[in-house]
């Protein structure tokens, strides 16, 4: 008996090991299409490693904004969906797999039954018990399991730089948000500044039409500058209330208060961010190592349908025991097992299964199209965010020099106001002009500085410690 299970199982594994050997695999073998790849950016010239690599946003030197991102990196619910997405992709790579090796269950059953005596009348009640194993597996000759995990594989990869993809928009998004309130506050000090100055002009400007030296309409050119102060107030109290609200969503929390840190006047600027290769955007960027692991994938589901096309082999075996006595289950006259190679060919499907393969041909066109596309949408993003850097830096420059100006315009037009020199239309328009170069500097800092966050994300890079 023993001798009998040996053989069986013997020549069932020489069959498997020569079966999984044996073979070719079919469809076109991953290669990644030719890019055309800049050798530098347009905008930056700058040489050395790029300063992607390094944990960015430690250079503003802001402990808050730090303690921000760390919060949403371990909080963030869209993050930790991503995470979870990657245990289910790892899942999915087992199952898969597991096509390419053999199936083998066992199972027993004990039963006692009689027939009608009306048909037999010699029936009596009847034991049967059995126990046994099957096996099953299918001979992947032309390789369509073995590209169908090839294409899981990628699919795992895909998932896995989806999540890094999550955490550079999750960080960015922290810090551009959190530079955002940073404006949104300081335009409320800048507006709150304005309207006490207005409310004191208002009240000399009253005290002067009482005496009768200045007319009506200078009170209500007065009046409606404070108005519009008010408006701007509370206009930028309610989006300091919902960005803050927007930030705490980010971080995993509940809407509420945010703790600042250090303001955008006082924040540490770079001095200089070189970029490294646009060729480095190809193993940086998480989005583009999405886009080639999903051409990777669809282009091994080619070999997988055309395999379809081509005959398919199995084994199948069984081997038992049964009897009518419990004691009698170990003999070996109770032995019972059998071992059958199955073949099966499609024949006609009506171009069905031909019709499969052009649509993963197609498919993959698709794909590479996407990944190319992807990379020149990278490109724009790391030029636009080096345009921004380098234009917002001058336009902070000049905007600071607007404001020295306005500041001094709004000054002598009062003094020319109050000696009765000009009208106070003059005064007026200086001073409408100061709150408003006031307001942009404060914003174009903010726009300084996102450029800055937009470009660390466009390069893909400084995740390094997550």
């Amino acid at each position: 008996m023993r001798l009998v299970n040996q053989q069986f199982w013997r020549w069932s594994i020489r069959f498997i090991l020569f079966a999984m050997l044996a073979g070719c695999t079919l469809g076109p073998d991953y290669q990644r299409p030719e890019l055309d790849v800049p050798t530098q950016f347009r905008e930056h010239k700058t040489s050395g490693e790029s300063i992607a690599n390094i944990t960015w946003w430690k250079l503003f030197q802001d402990e808050q904004l730090q303690l921000l991102i760390e919060t949403a990196i371990e909080e963030n619910k869209d993050l930790r969906v991503a995470l979870s997405r990657i245990e289910e992709a790892y899942a999915a790579v087992t199952i898969v797999r597991s096509d390419q090796f053999p199936t083998i269950d066992v199972g027993a059953s004990a039963g006692r039954g009689k027939q009608s005596e009306e048909i037999d009348l010699n029936a009596k009640t009847d034991d049967n018990y059995f126990v046994g194993a099957d096996l099953f597996f299918e001979i992947d000759f032309w390789g369509k399991l073995r590209r169908a995990t090839e294409a899981q594989r990628a699919e795992l990869l895909a998932t896995e730089a989806a999540y890094l993809n999550v955490t550079i928009t999750l960080v960015s998004d922290v810090a551009s948000t959190y530079f955002l309130l940073h404006d949104f506050d300081e335009q409320l000090l800048i507006s709150k500044r304005t309207l006490e100055a207005r409310l004191d002009n208002l009240e000399i400007i009253q005290a002067r039409f009482s005496h009768g030296t200045v007319p009506e309409l200078d009170v209500n050119q007065a009046q409606i500058e404070v108005a519009i102060a008010e408006v701007a107030i509370a206009s930028l109290e309610r989006r300091i209330i919902q960005t803050e609200n927007a930030l705490r969503i980010l971080l995993g929390r509940n809407p509420g208060s945010v703790a600042r840190g250090i303001g955008l006047e006082n924040q540490i600027f770079p001095p200089s961010v070189p970029t490294g290769l646009p060729s480095e955007l190809l193993q940086r960027r998480p989005d583009l190592i999405v886009a080639e692991e999903q051409l990777h994938a669809q282009t091994a589901r080619i070999g997988v349908a055309e395999a379809l096309r081509y005959p398919s082999f199995a084994l199948t075996g069984n081997l038992g025991y049964e009897s009518t006595e419990l004691s009698d289950l170990n003999s070996s006259d109770a032995r019972t097992w059998n071992l059958f190679g199955n073949i099966f060919q499609p024949i006609f499907n009506a171009g069905k299964l031909k019709a499969q393969v052009d649509i993963e041909i197609a498919r993959t066109e698709q794909a590479a199209l996407l990944y190319e596309q992807a990379f020149q949408q990278a490109l724009r993003e790391v030029e636009d965010a080096l345009v921004g850097i380098r234009t917002f830096s001058q336009e902070h420059t000049a905007r600071s020099q607007q404001v020295v100006a306005a500041r001094n315009a709004a000054r002598l037009s009062r003094a020319r106001y109050n000696g009765g020199v000009v009208d106070y239309l003059e005064v007026l328009d200086s001073e409408r002009t100061l709150f408003s170069a006031e307001l942009a500097e404060s914003e174009a800092i903010q726009q300084y500085l996102n450029s800055i966050v937009r470009l660390y994300k466009a390069l893909g890079g400084g995740w390094n410690d997550t």
